[in-house]
């Protein structure tokens, strides 16, 4: 699942997060911070008792030797909730179609359904402090029990990583994340990385631009690189729009759109 949507410092917005949820005691006094629409992780957990739904769609397509592949996930919904103080509950579930076209012509087997259940949590384990990043730690299994016959592995998938982010200045920001990855199926790790750096152009505009990948032990590495924007409708709910494609082989194009929602529990301060 893809990803990620973080803000920046003073205007909260864009690729990242900030520390103004340690700075202050109330709950919706700023913008929501997401993990969409890149692939980078934020390092901050959502507060105790806040419930943020992420989703959306994107499209991925991969042609070689005359052979195209083209995967059109419908639904990344992405569940996050504030278990604890600083504990946050996460739960996803993507639905993909996936088709073959050879010399043009579509073939007539279409892979289609819902891929392995994401469960997972979130924590902070370190507020930003001057020139030292605010850092997170997630980790996430992927049931097998929960996929549609054609995306269903026999066995179950895990990763965990350390998330961090760097506040450059009021209008921009720098996050990555570091961690591995074991695939369903495969015994072997991959180790994973992404590197973010967002940019606020308004109070409610903002863009990113990123590099992600994976080094598997016995396989090519992956790369690949991706751009957007998102827009904050209000505090609770921000939309988000990216175009991307890979370093080395494996994708052609991507893009992607989708939403961010966050429940409010009080009035908010403008």
């Amino acid at each position: 699942m893809k990803s990620n949507k973080k803000h920046i410092a003073v205007i909260n917005f864009i690729v990242g997060s900030c520390s103004l949820f340690a700075q202050e005691d109330t709950t919706l006094t700023v913008p929501l911070i997401t993990d969409r629409p890149d692939a980078r992780e934020s390092p901050t957990a959502m507060p105790k008792g806040i419930l943020q739904i992420e989703t959306g769609s994107f499209y991925e397509s991969y042609e070689k030797n005359s052979i195209k592949k083209e995967a059109f996930t419908y639904n990344t919904t992405l569940l996050r909730y504030g278990l604890l103080n600083n504990l946050e509950l996460r739960v996803g579930w993507n639905f993909e179609e996936q088709t073959v076209h050879i010399n043009g012509n579509k073939l007539k087997d279409v892979n289609s359904g819902f891929h392995p259940l994401l469960l997972g949590f979130k924590t902070t384990i370190a507020q930003a402090n001057g020139w030292l990043p605010e850092i997170g730690f997630l980790s996430h299994l992927y049931l097998p029990f929960m996929a549609s016959t054609d995306y269903k592995p026999e066995t179950t998938g895990a990763n965990f990583l350390f998330a961090f982010n760097h506040t450059l200045s009021e209008k921009s920001n720098l996050g990555y994340n570091i961690g591995a990855a074991w695939n369903n199926d495969s015994p072997e790790i991959a180790y994973t990385y992404a590197i973010a750096y967002g940019y606020g152009i308004t109070d409610k505009l903002g863009m990113y631009t990123e590099l992600y990948g994976n080094f598997p032990e016995n396989s090519t590495a992956n790369h690949f690189w991706d751009a957007g924007l998102t827009y904050l409708i209000s505090y609770n709910v921000q939309l988000d729009a990216s175009v991307g494609t890979s370093i080395t082989n494996g994708q052609d194009l991507l893009v992607s759109a989708g939403a961010s929602f966050r429940t409010p529990t009080q009035k908010q301060i403008r």
